[in-house]
């Protein structure tokens, strides 16, 4: 889903396959305790960030990232799946978390998301409302304004969960 990272070394270029580089890490994170939810990679060079989101039953804790962080950096050593230098990340998913699969679309329904698309959709590329689920690869929200958009899943650059405060103390 979405943008792939492209990395350009003189005639060749590169594009990170993000489905591939988390079946590569998700063993590791198992072995870890946890789940691999999703992969992210931010390029900047050498400031560049690969970053894991993980979780497990109860929350994430730092030494669960610090399992998680030890555990693929041997794979990531050894399989080398990412030219370059980069930092690695192991991070909770957190209150804004991403949505990576068809099937957070579908647990996540009800819910309020901000949607960053590749390309515009009716003349956007941000939509916020209420994720009304996925269907046959689009995923449905409700827009503030009362209006229900389809959009493209594959299209889908960046969603995120919008933490709900008002109703953390209900």
């Amino acid at each position: 889903m979405g943008l792939r990272p492209i990395f350009c070394f003189g005639d060749r270029v590169m594009a990170l396959d993000l489905e591939r580089l988390k079946a590569l890490l998700a063993p590791a994170a198992r072995v870890a305790g946890c789940e691999l939810l999703g992969v992210e990679f931010l390029p900047a060079g050498a400031r560049s960030i690969l970053r894991l989101y993980i979780d497990r039953p109860g929350g994430v804790t730092l030494d669960d990232c610090e399992a998680v962080s030890y555990q693929v950096s041997g794979i990531l050593d050894v399989e080398d799946p990412i030219p370059g230098h980069y930092v690695l990340e192991v991070s909770s998913p957190g209150l804004d978390r991403p949505l990576f699969t068809p099937a957070d679309y579908e647990r996540f329904a009800g819910r309020r998301v901000d949607v960053r698309m590749q390309c515009p959709v009716a003349g956007r590329k941000r939509f916020r409302g209420t994720l009304q689920g996925h269907e046959a690869g689009r995923i449905r929200l409700l827009l503030d304004d009362g209006r229900t958009v389809e959009l493209p899943l594959a299209d889908v650059h960046r969603a995120r969960l919008v933490p709900d405060f008002a109703g953390a103390g209900k």
